[in-house]
């Protein structure tokens, strides 16, 4: 189990996590407050590149949460974060979303679709068999291949969606080339969320609903892991892992009730 109340930061997933879609889900209104009148240090770290901060942040105040720009931090940052420093200056054709551009750009990263450093992929309403044929065949004359995140899927209100891996795979298929990933479960992501929180590994918690990325990054990172059964995962799916998380919830509400029953 986990004393709650000794945890000085949590760092936790948004989507199955805090809503699917445009719907908050059960106990997450209760569960920030907790943190906030706590003092608890925490960041919302997601592995969709699609929404830079600030537009995760109208979208919490939207649905009545009150949560400053500075908590969070999202796949298409970890991915600029990384170009920037294997390649300070570097041109991509990219394929996503605001956040991913946003986030490219403002690490001094250019676009290309002529002759690029990187093809990176991200999640995005713009993926199509004309963009997904020009980065075939950019990776085949000489551009690295670089995905946003690992998630094959995400929840959204009435199912799934793909996720971006399974966006970037036709991409691999046609060229024999794999991409590197560039959120969770990659511990660099880990590692900077860590510093931004200001915590070492043992006094955080990694909250998600994901064994294959939420789950494994807290694990390997040193860290309590929560795995939440509010978005993918569910009680058979948990039992196809050969690693556990420290605790399994139905949602993040009973973080609050099991750290008061704590008390």
């Amino acid at each position: 189990m986990i004393n709650f109340n000794e945890k000085k930061g949590f760092i936790c997933d948004m989507d199955g996590v805090i809503y699917h879609g445009n719907k908050i889900l059960p106990g997450v209104a209760e569960f920030i407050s907790w943190l906030q009148s706590e003092g608890k240090e925490f960041l919302f770290l997601t592995n969709n590149s699609g929404s830079t901060p600030k537009e995760l942040q109208q979208k919490l105040a939207r649905m009545g949460l009150d949560v400053p720009e500075k908590h969070f931090y999202t796949s298409a940052l970890a991915t600029a974060a990384f170009l920037r420093e294997q390649s300070p200056g570097c041109s991509v054709y990219a394929i996503g979303e605001a956040g991913l551009f946003n986030a490219l750009y403002d690490a001094g990263i250019t676009m290309n679709d002529v002759n690029p450093d990187y093809v990176v992929m991200g999640e995005g309403k713009s993926y199509s068999l004309d963009s997904l044929t020009k980065a075939t065949n950019l990776v085949l004359n000489g551009a690295r291949l670089i995905g946003a995140n690992s998630d094959v899927s995400g929840p959204i209100e009435n199912g799934i969606t793909p996720a971006c891996r399974a966006l970037v795979a036709p991409i691999e298929m046609a060229t024999g080339t794999q991409a590197y990933f560039c959120g969770k479960p990659n511990p660099l992501m880990m590692r900077t969320g860590l510093k931004l929180l200001g915590c070492h590994s043992g006094e955080a918690v990694m909250v998600g609903d994901r064994m294959d990325t939420d789950i494994i990054s807290g694990l390997e990172s040193g860290m309590s892991t929560v795995l939440v059964l509010s978005g993918v995962s569910t009680p058979e799916t948990l039992k196809t892992y050969a690693y556990r998380p420290t605790v399994v919830l139905d949602g993040v509400g009973e973080i609050v009730r099991m750290a008061k029953e704590a008390v």
